[in-house]
């Protein structure tokens, strides 16, 4: 493996491989420059209980950035799946199996110097941000929150060593032809006519109060799905706060009943294409880039949805999406994406078929024992 070099927690050469091995035609979208720096920092990202708990690994062959990975424990999430478990992200790696066998051993070993029995990804970098390696639909351009990686990515991992699991597809909607009162029956009727519901836009004036709400709602409707770790006060905050300076106040919701959040739909501005105009970098031009943005917005994606438990199947889900899709075609939108379901999610995927959503992406994890 001659000229090949494995460099740890060189962030440089880690932020530009994709930059230098992907090129134009690929529809990867790198993260912020600055919050991908945040977020493989332990010392910064509440997710991780300091440095020896997330690092990361680029191969550089003859001073050029080849491939890179993250290794991480989530002592959280072992906690609650009473598991030994770590994980890997941001694989991206060219279509070179030296390089990939190299990233994946870095990391493999790291995990096992600390216990860990098995890991798992990709996980950018919790099961609660992005997560999945797309294995079908490499052509169409993701939007924001959702992952991408080229058509050679499943197979170099399969030459590593690791199988694929949790089979997963993301989606897109078109929204010209949804029609939001067929969103409305009974149920949500019901809902609708009760004297203490209400509906209330996420602005920036009721930002924080918003996402108090949020906060509780998510980890009380998200509390029995797969992979799900509840969020504490400052890993919220961390995630909350990249919202902030892309939310339109006229596609996100809070819903009260009883005095109470009951649910919320929180909707962004797919920032994809912007990332690519800068490259992912903040700089003077940024602010120019950005007003051309906002005056050209078309996507959207619907990063959560939450409803309290006790309200979940009567019907106010389907009223949360009618005032999201009612916002997104008054703004003007002509697409919303949907970050991932999974094949067991039965409700979710019938949802999708009924509102007339396209597959976008098929992904999955995988998987590679340690011990």
């Amino acid at each position: 493996m001659s000229g090949y070099q494995v460099l740890e927690r060189d962030f440089s050469s880690f932020f530009d491989v994709p930059f230098a091995q992907y090129g134009e035609g690929q529809r990867y979208v790198s993260p912020l420059r600055s919050g991908l720096a945040v977020l493989l920092d332990g010392d910064r990202n509440p997710s991780f209980r300091g440095r020896d708990r997330v690092t990361f690994f680029t191969v550089v062959r003859d001073g050029v950035p080849m491939g890179r990975i993250s290794a991480q424990i989530h002592d959280a999430a072992n906690e609650r799946w009473d598991a030994h478990s770590g994980s890997f992200g941001f694989y991206d790696c060219a279509d070179d199996p030296v390089v990939s066998r190299l990233l994946i051993l870095a990391a493999s070993t790291w995990l096992s110097e600390r216990g860990c029995d098995d890991m798992v990804g990709n996980f950018n970098l919790t099961a609660m941000q992005e997560i999945g390696v797309v294995t079908e639909g490499h052509d169409r351009a993701p939007f924001l929150a959702q992952v991408h990686n080229p058509s050679w990515t499943a197979a170099l991992l399969e030459r590593s060593g690791l199988e694929p699991t949790f089979p997963m597809t993301s989606w897109r909607l078109p929204l010209r032809h949804v029609d939001p009162a067929s969103l409305r029956g009974p149920r949500q009727e019901q809902l609708a006519g009760e004297p203490t519901f209400s509906v209330t836009p996420v602005t920036r004036g009721n930002f924080r109060r918003s996402m108090a709400a949020t906060h509780e709602l998510l980890n009380a409707s998200f509390d029995d799905n797969p992979f799900f770790v509840p969020l504490d006060r400052s890993e919220f905050e961390l995630q909350a706060s990249q919202m902030l300076w892309i939310l339109d106040p006229r596609i996100s919701f809070i819903v009260h009943l009883n005095g109470a959040p009951a649910g919320v739909i929180a909707c962004l501005p797919d920032v994809n294409p912007l990332l690519r105009r800068t490259r992912s970098r903040l700089s003077f031009s940024t602010p120019w880039h950005y007003a051309r943005f906002r005056a050209r917005r078309r996507r959207a994606t619907l990063v959560f949805g939450g409803v309290r438990p006790e309200l979940q199947n009567r019907g106010m889900a389907g009223l949360l999406l009618e005032h999201a899709i009612r916002g997104l075609q008054g703004a003007g939108y002509d697409e919303l994406g949907i970050t991932w379901i999974s094949d067991s999610n039965h409700p979710s995927l019938r949802q999708m078929e009924k509102l007339g959503a396209e597959r976008l992406h098929r992904l999955a994890l995988y998987r590679r024992s340690l011990s």
